[in-house]
């Protein structure tokens, strides 16, 4: 049995859930409304504010969709209660990120602004530099985990960050590798 998939998932107060017949699954909360196509084969069953996903049979198709229909599910509750947020960091010189109503402009080091509208249910957000130094917080925010996820990719995309000097666009919690330039070489 899947560690996962075997889970139960709590709904909120709240919280809607509508399973037609082909497993098109409707998730209702306070944020909004999310539908995802799950795989017919899987058995998804509400009773008592708790859904459970159960598995036809042992087989290996079955055993790898059991932990990941239940994850979808649980991705889709919290999404429609709480939402998804996902952090980036924009560091270099001359480098800035702010809003013009919805539209995120964004210097890179290119020649111009890069300008990007979001997509349904997405917003941004652009927080403050601690000091002069520091990077600058970017926030993608919605209820769909996917397309945060997606979103927050396309913009670290348009510059990410360099090995070097570690300018451009990163993820909150991503790594660098820093390298030692021509100065660190062995003679």
């Amino acid at each position: 049995m899947s560690r996962i998939g075997k889970k139960p998932i709590t709904l909120p107060k709240g919280i809607t859930v509508e399973i037609s017949k082909d497993n098109l699954v409707s998730v209702k909360g306070p944020k909004g409304t999310l539908h995802q196509q799950l795989h017919p084969d899987m058995i998804i069953e509400q009773e008592s504010g708790e859904l459970t996903v159960k598995r036809p049979s042992d087989g290996k198709l079955h055993k790898s969709l059991h932990g990941l229909t239940r994850t979808l599910l649980s991705n889709m509750v919290v999404g429609v209660t709480d939402g998804w947020q996902r952090a980036l960091e924009i560091n270099g010189v001359g480098y800035r990120a702010q809003l013009e109503g919805q539209t995120l402009v964004l210097q890179l080091g290119f020649s111009h602004p890069v300008r990007i509208d979001p997509p349904k249910d997405v917003q941004y957000a652009v927080g403050e530099r601690k000091s002069a130094n520091d990077p600058l917080p970017v926030f993608v925010r919605g209820i769909d985990k996917q397309v945060v996820g997606e979103e927050a990719a396309r913009i670290r995309g348009l510059r990410p960050p360099e090995p070097y000097k570690g300018k451009g666009v990163k993820y909150l919690e991503e790594k660098v590798r820093r390298k030692a330039g021509k100065a660190g070489k062995a003679r």
